[in-house]
């Protein structure tokens, strides 16, 4: 399930008033980006945890996460980590798994998080175990099996996950030919793309087609997304198989 869609802005944007951030498509509403992997066998894995994260889960309805995956350490993809505590006090120490740079940093930003001692007397704090992971090194998480892929993101690192036939990939301008190869025919593919215009950070939308054909994703879903596009002028725009993701999108595999 796509949890959120948008980029670090959102939409709509803080003061805009453009037809996109005014739209009354539920589909224009975009938090910031964030993934649930639901398994048949049971386990969840969520990927990222953005500024939205409580909102997004509690829209998703009951229901607890078994393993956080983190592509990187942008304030959008992990300013949401103190929502983990209602997680981890409901199932114990929860494991997240990320880049090494990624670990690191989420443990002197949130030092409180990951220090050795008690939070104070009627507070409390996530509980979490922090295992860093390679490129192309497949872990086993919850019982399943998770390859990290590595991409550029504007000379930022950052990891995308296949489970199965299912890939998620955000934040990256650049993909190395080992990590074209290593998705190469997945079914399912959720991939970032911002501008029309090629961008120093990002795919854009032409470059995020190319980049699905490259890999032969039978379905490809573009998450990331502008107030630059609407839901509905993207769909119709996109060729076969590419469709805009939107905040809540389901998908079987």
């Amino acid at each position: 399930m796509v949890l959120g869609s948008g980029t670090s802005f959102g939409v709509p944007v803080i003061g805009c008033d453009c037809s996109v951030c005014t739209s009354d498509d539920p589909r224009d509403r975009r938090t910031r980006t964030a993934a649930l992997v639901e398994l048949e066998a049971g386990p969840r894995l969520l990927i990222d945890t953005p500024p939205e994260l409580r909102i997004q889960l509690t829209r998703r309805g009951p229901g607890g996460v078994d393993a956080v995956l983190y592509t990187h350490e942008h304030a959008d993809h992990v300013h949401g980590i103190d929502d983990l505590r209602a997680l981890s006090v409901r199932r114990g120490r929860l494991p997240i798994y990320g880049p090494r740079e990624t670990i690191e940093l989420l443990e002197r930003r949130f030092s409180y998080v990951f220090d050795a001692g008690p939070p104070p007397p009627g507070s409390s704090k996530p509980e979490l175990v922090a295992e860093a992971v390679e490129p192309y090194v497949e872990v086993e998480v919850a019982g399943v099996r998770v390859l990290p892929v590595e991409a550029d993101h504007g000379g930022t690192r950052v990891f995308g996950y296949r489970i199965g036939p299912v890939a998620y990939l955000t934040d990256a301008k650049a993909l190395p030919e080992e990590t074209v190869r290593r998705l190469r025919g997945v079914d399912v593919l959720v991939l970032n793309a911002l501008f029309e215009k090629p961008h120093p950070t990002h795919l854009s939308i032409p470059e995020a087609v190319e980049v699905s054909r490259a890999i032969g994703a039978r379905r490809t879903f573009l998450t990331h997304l502008t107030h630059r596009h609407s839901h509905a002028q993207l769909e119709a725009r996109l060729p076969d198989g590419v469709s805009p993701a939107f905040d809540g999108l389901e998908v079987g595999f």
